[in-house]
C-alpha cells in the first residue's frame, strides 16, 4: 500500500522529489529513490499547508476556517469547546491513503477521538485490527467499519490510548502523532 502510494507520489513529482525525513528514510530504505535524488523539506511541519476547519459537532456547520497557527492551541481547547470538532485535510494524509482527520472530545467518556477514512481494501480487515490491537493501549479503543459506498474504512481511534499521547500536547503534536501512527500502520502492512 504505502510503497505503491509513494511510487505514485514520486511519479507525480516530475523528477523533483521533496520529502520530510520520515518519508525520505522510507523511500531510501525501500529502494524507491536514491538519497541524492531526494530533497528534504525546508519547513518544520508537514501541517503548515493543511486545510483546517472548526465545525459544530451537532450540525457539522463551519464555525471558522483556521490557519496553521490554530494548531498551536493545546488539545484541551476541545474540552473547553465540547460542541466543536477540528477537521483537517493534508496532502501527506492523501499520500498515505487517509481521508481528512477530525478530532473531537467524546461527549460521554471525555476522551479525545480521531475520526478518519482509510483507503484500504476490505480484505485488509484482520491486518488493520492486528496493528490497532497491538499498538493501542486498550484494544477496545477503536471502531473500524468498512464503508462499501466510499470503498474505505471508517476508523475512529481514542487518542488517549495512542502511545505518547497526553493532555499537555498541542493540536499540532496530536496530529503529528496520528500521522505517525497511520504511517506505521501502512508500513507494517507493506512489510507483512
Amino acid at each position: 500500500m504505502l510503497r505503491k502510494r509513494f511510487l505514485q507520489y514520486i511519479e507525480e513529482s516530475s523528477g523533483s522529489v521533496v520529502l520530510f525525513p520520515q518519508e525520505k528514510e522510507y523511500a531510501v530504505k525501500h529502494g524507491l529513490l536514491d538519497a541524492d535524488k531526494i530533497a528534504t523539506r525546508e519547513s518544520d511541519s508537514r501541517f503548515e499547508e493543511a486545510y483546517i476547519e472548526r465545525c459544530e459537532k451537532e450540525t457539522e456547520e463551519l464555525i471558522a476556517q483556521e490557519s496553521f497557527i490554530f494548531l498551536n492551541q493545546p488539545i484541551t481547547y476541545l474540552k473547553k469547546h465540547k460542541n466543536e470538532f477540528v477537521f483537517l485535510e493534508l496532502e501527506w494524509f492523501n499520500v498515505i491513503g487517509v481521508e481528512a482527520v477530525s478530532i473531537e472530545v467524546d461527549d460521554v467518556f471525555g476522551t479525545y477521538d480521531a475520526m478518519l477514512g482509510l483507503k484500504l481494501q476490505k480484505r485488509y480487515r484482520s491486518q488493520i485490527e492486528h496493528y490497532l490491537e497491538n499498538t493501542l493501549k486498550d484494544e477496545s479503543s477503536y471502531d473500524l467499519l468498512f464503508n462499501g459506498e466510499d470503498g474505505l474504512w471508517d476508523l475512529n481511534i481514542t487518542l488517549n490510548d495512542l502511545p505518547d499521547f497526553h493532555e499537555g500536547l498541542t493540536m499540532l503534536v496530536s496530529y503529528e502523532l496520528i500521522y505517525d501512527f497511520l504511517f506505521h500502520l501502512l508500513q507494517t502492512m507493506d512489510e507483512a
